[in-house]
């Protein structure tokens, strides 16, 4: 058999095979979202995300299924503006178009995955679903019913989107930065200084081998992403390679350019840029050739530094993932790249305006981006503010400091046996640590009634050599207000550990698979500091004034008496090796 009888068998026969495979392809790029936001956030809240990644496409299939579809695809539409729902998967069972359902369901799952993902750390587990369930059900479908339903008007006048950049990426781009502009930044995030000028902290997501391990299953998934849609081998060749190649540059581009601009290759970047360049070229993967991928590939990789830079130091808002930069910023771009590099001019679509065709085609692209803009910008600050009056979009300031898996899934870890790292948190408006958080314990011991033992603390005051180890053990989040009293007091040494234990509460109660979980052990601070001219009686008043809430889990204090101690570099002991030099 020849070549051109292969190319005709394929044809005929497994396109309609490999439509469903591509959707495959597409659903377990669900794993590969999951798998990025878990690594670029911290570990506190890794189940929390996996719980959301999860519940995106099965709520996303409820309201499909009965709502979004028909709102999509009808043959019936509203002056090509919206799908009436018929209810044919219902009453004409046979009949029904089930590729088509598959294939858009796993699509829509995607746009409210994206923004997950720079709404993380802080939201409701209540409320993403919600609001999930409104993208997946009205806000998605409507807007891709203009560019992919033969009878929307996007479509009607040669609007092109060949897989998603506008459709997908652009709108849930546009609802995460929405959204995390309405949430607000995590605690920690922005804090001001005493001039009043706000400093951006950065925050490190716990694992950047996971994130790069999603980064490598999305861009696997791409592929059906990108080519799914495709009807014949020559068409799906050229979006194989134009996606390579496109992904490819932007990766190369951000890394270069992170290493010019800050001294050394930025790991977690380089991964958005890998994104970046495939999100860009989305929307022209089928109307580009090599030469066009490598410009929308280079642009998408600078584009995204910049982006996230600009949302983050500029803008202020809080978006752990680059959600943002990766899809609204780049699904923009891809958008607009039709009409810059388009090769083919075939009915209502045209060329590119590098390509001889004008401004026409880059003109429908425009008209049409801003017309998905705005759809979204609306809908979806609707949905966000009534979620906020009502059932509320944000977890409270204990729920985020503590971490969504303990507070809204009784999850102690997603890591059985690893210690979780600890965080640091400033207050947001003035800069200085977090405020105590109040908790629900009962037997509140008052302030005034706490009288410590200060024997031990006397008799170091009375000799000025004597040296003394004061160990305390207490939550996580009291660590900066603990850090900030010493500081007054002029100690200038501590050493921190993390630690897992538990009191005589035996720690939290928790059932896990129905199971009551006998000891849990809760993630802890040790603080040693070793003291000779700062009295131990100031370092008691001092840690007590930082940890007291009178509640159970305020922690312990020991004092021990230290034998000697030696500054390796000068070799200096005793009292000596505890000063600074001046």
């Amino acid at each position: 058999m020849n070549v051109n009888e292969i190319l005709t068998q394929a044809n005929t026969n497994t396109f309609s095979v490999w439509f469903l495979i591509g959707a495959a392809l597409v659903f377990f790029m669900q794993a590969g979202f999951a798998m990025v936001e878990t690594g670029f956030t911290r570990a506190k809240n890794a189940g929390n995300i996996i719980m959301k990644n999860l519940m995106d496409f099965c709520i996303g299939t409820v309201v499909f299924l009965f709502l979004g579809f028909g709102l999509m695809m009808a043959e019936d539409t509203v002056m090509g503006l919206v799908g009436i729902p018929n209810m044919q998967l219902f009453t004409n069972f046979t009949e029904f178009n089930w590729s088509s359902f598959v294939f858009n369901l796993v699509f829509c799952a995607t746009a409210a995955t994206i923004v997950s993902g720079s709404m993380a750390e802080r939201t409701k587990f209540s409320a993403y679903l919600v609001y999930s369930a409104v993208i997946s059900a009205v806000i998605y479908p409507i807007e891709a019913g203009w560019i992919w339903n033969g009878g929307g008007w996007l479509y009607n006048i040669g609007y092109v989107d060949f897989a998603g950049s506008s459709a997908i990426h652009m709108v849930g781009g546009l609802s995460a930065f929405i959204g995390a502009a309405i949430l607000g930044p995590r605690i920690g995030k922005y804090t001001k200084d005493k001039s009043g000028k706000t400093l951006v902290h950065a925050i490190p997501g716990h694992s950047i081998t996971l994130g790069a391990l999603g980064v490598f299953i999305l861009w696997f998934g791409w592929y059906g992403f990108n080519g799914a849609a495709c009807t014949s081998v020559e068409q799906l060749a050229q979006v194989f390679g134009t996606t390579t190649i496109s992904a490819g540059f932007a990766t190369v581009t951000t890394m270069m350019f992170t290493w010019l601009k800050n001294g050394k290759p930025d790991v977690s970047m380089t991964l958005n840029g890998s994104l970046a360049g495939l999100v860009a070229i989305t929307a022209p993967c089928a109307n580009v050739d090599a030469l066009g991928a490598v410009v929308i590939g280079i642009v998408g990789g600078l584009l995204v530094v910049l982006a996230v830079e600009f949302i983050d130091l500029k803008l202020h808002v809080d978006d752990p993932v680059g959600a943002v930069a990766v899809h609204g910023a780049n699904g923009i771009w891809g958008t607009l790249a039709v009409g810059l590099f388009g090769i083919y001019d075939t009915g209502s679509v045209t060329k590119g305006l590098f390509y001889g065709g004008g401004f026409r085609q880059l003109g429908i692209q425009l008209f049409g981006i801003i017309s998905i803009l705005l759809w979204t910008a609306v809908t979806i600050t609707i949905t966000f503010i009534i979620i906020k009056k009502t059932i509320g979009l944000r977890v409270s300031e204990e729920e985020e400091i503590e971490g969504l898996d303990i507070k809204e899934h009784g999850l102690t870890s997603s890591y059985a046996d690893f210690m979780p790292a600890g965080n640091i948190y400033y207050n947001g408006e003035t800069g200085k640590p977090a405020s105590a958080i109040e908790t629900t314990n009962h037997n509140i011991v008052p302030m005034e009634n706490l009288d410590l033992d200060l024997t031990r603390s006397k008799k170091t005051e009375d000799s000025s050599t004597r040296i003394s180890k004061v160990t305390i053990i207490t939550r996580q989040d009291k660590l900066e207000e603990l850090k900030n009293e010493m500081n007054q007091i002029e100690v200038t040494g501590m050493t921190v550990t993390q630690v897992m234990g538990y009191g005589l509460q035996k720690g939290q109660k928790h059932v896990y698979r129905g199971v009551p979980v006998e000891i849990n052990l809760l993630p802890k601070v040790q603080v040693d500091i070793v003291v000779s001219k700062v009295p131990v009686s100031e370092v008691l008043k001092a840690a007590k004034k930082a940890l007291y809430t009178g509640n159970i889990g305020d922690g312990k204090i020991f004092v021990y008496t230290v034998d000697d101690v030696m500054k390796v570099r000068t070799g200096e002991t005793g009292y000596d090796a505890l000063q600074d030099e001046d």
